[in-house]
């Protein structure tokens, strides 16, 4: 037993202690937790955009009538990004806008909001949108007999149940956002699997591999803890 101890306080010392270790582990975490939040605040503010313009150009068009010309125009652009960005993978996705679309800038971490932020937008419109039309169109139908129009029944009645079930699919696209910033490191952005990949390399010990699995784990769970209590708040108001 102290045998263990021992060595687990050596691999303590060598991966975290030794040089000052703990230092490029701290600013792995950091980045990784700062591209996330930000792509996140992103792909929200894109998916929303994507979906509104694809379920109003679906509402308005009818046998005998279609979508304005800007809606259309909207559309065909909104569906392009989403196939475009559902089709090629992450990875080439970051290559390009490292060393394509951004390779003046030096904003490593921009780089990477972006990149994620872009192709999380993609998959979370289709999240909102299957939300929009999971709501009863009776609901369309109240607001606008009540006066209200058709932006305002969108916003104010429409949106908000569509969010409550859309929840579960947005917190698994946050997870699988998390998880993919694993890959950042390939635009030389010090997140948290370089760290440990970088001292790995210096101590020649696949130990630190074991880390990152684990602070991405915990990380993971924390995410699953705060969608399932948003959950459970939002189940508690329906019952009101």
């Amino acid at each position: 037993m102290e045998a263990l101890l021992e060595s687990f306080l050596d691999i303590i010392q060598r991966v975290f202690i030794t040089g000052d270790r703990y230092q490029m582990w701290l600013t792995g975490l950091r980045n990784t937790l700062v591209i996330t939040f930000f792509a996140l605040i992103l792909g929200m503010f894109i998916g929303f955009f994507v979906a509104v313009i694809r379920v109003v150009h679906d509402d308005t068009k009818t046998p005998l009538k279609k979508p304005n010309m800007i809606i259309r125009i909207l559309n065909r652009i909104v569906k392009i990004y989403v196939s475009t960005i559902r089709g090629i993978p992450m990875m080439v996705q970051l290559l390009i806008m490292n060393f394509i679309i951004l390779a003046a800038s030096r904003n490593q971490i921009l780089i990477g909001v972006l990149a994620f932020g872009f192709n999380s937008g993609a998959y979370v419109s289709e999240a909102f949108r299957g939300g929009v039309l999971s709501v009863d169109k009776g609901q369309m139908e109240a607001g606008r007999s009540l006066g209200l129009s058709y932006r305002q029944s969108l916003i104010r009645i429409i949106t908000p149940q569509a969010v409550k079930n859309c929840l579960p699919a947005l917190g698994n696209e946050f997870i699988a956002l998390l998880k993919e910033t694993s890959i950042a490191g390939q635009a030389a952005i010090m997140d948290l699997t370089r760290a440990g990949r970088a001292i790995q390399s210096l101590t020649y010990d696949p130990t630190p591999l074991v880390f990152i699995a684990i602070i991405y784990l915990i990380l993971v769970l924390f995410l699953e803890f705060l969608v399932r209590r948003m959950e459970r708040r939002l189940r508690k108001s329906d019952q009101r």
